[in-house]
């Protein structure tokens, strides 16, 4: 049975990950701030065998390294860190920016999937796939950003593409893989109603990007279609 961690797990596209991984027949690791505030996730659990609830705030990093001490017997397929914030607010824009938010965007965008990353290559490492997955968005495109706006957003992602490429190099010579994902514009909490994209269509295709990954991607910056996206 194929195992996969996945972080941000209990609403929108983590959610929607654990529960088609769970559908599959995978063991899944499902992390969140809160477990005892995630119902919907509670009720998967309760329904799927495989899936077990763990709390995790990303931005402490303290509690990756307690939790992977924890699941220190696991072996970890793929490694998905999906938790992310927006950060940006219309009354804080340039003149008026809230460095601690920023900050904090940053830290959790960017700072903890590194973190992830070490606190549980042991577990990954145990595999054969050793995937890390890590979820960005187009908007972390410095070649695509011709609208401007969403600074502290834009920052963020664009520091998690390129930890994530660098260490697709780094990381290479130990058989560790790196996916930098794009989900599409989906309709989320963050993404809106209006967004084109449902919830289950991107987890699927991104499922079957993950599938389909080969070492020879490693790195690689695509969506949810496996289309490759401008850096």
């Amino acid at each position: 049975m194929a195992t996969v961690l996945v972080t941000g797990a209990n609403r929108g596209i983590g959610l929607e990950f654990c529960r088609q991984y769970a559908e599959a027949g995978w063991k899944v690791l499902a992390c969140c701030r809160n477990p005892s505030a995630a119902h919907e996730l509670q009720g998967l659990a309760a329904r799927h065998s495989g899936v077990s609830v763990h709390e995790l705030d990303v931005a402490r990093f303290g509690q990756a390294d307690t939790l992977s001490a924890q699941l220190g017997g696991e072996t970890i397929d793929v490694l998905l860190a999906n938790a992310g914030i927006y950060g940006d607010h219309d009354r804080h824009g340039f003149g008026a920016l809230d460095y601690g938010r920023w900050q904090e965007t940053m830290t959790v965008n960017a700072l903890a999937p590194v973190k992830l990353l070490e606190a549980f290559l042991p577990q990954l490492q145990r595999s054969e796939r050793k995937l890390m997955v890590a979820i960005t968005s187009l908007m972390g495109s410095m070649a695509d950003n011709r609208g401007g706006g969403a600074l502290f957003y834009r920052s963020s992602k664009a520091a998690l593409n390129a930890a994530m490429r660098t260490l697709s190099i780094d990381l290479r010579p130990r058989g560790v893989g790196f996916i930098i994902l794009h989900p599409g514009w989906v309709q989320t909490d963050m993404g809106g109603l209006q967004a084109p994209t449902s919830v289950t269509e991107s987890v699927a295709g991104m499922r079957k990007v993950i599938d389909e990954f080969q070492m020879g991607d490693t790195g690689c910056f695509v969506n949810f279609r496996g289309e490759t996206l401008p850096w």
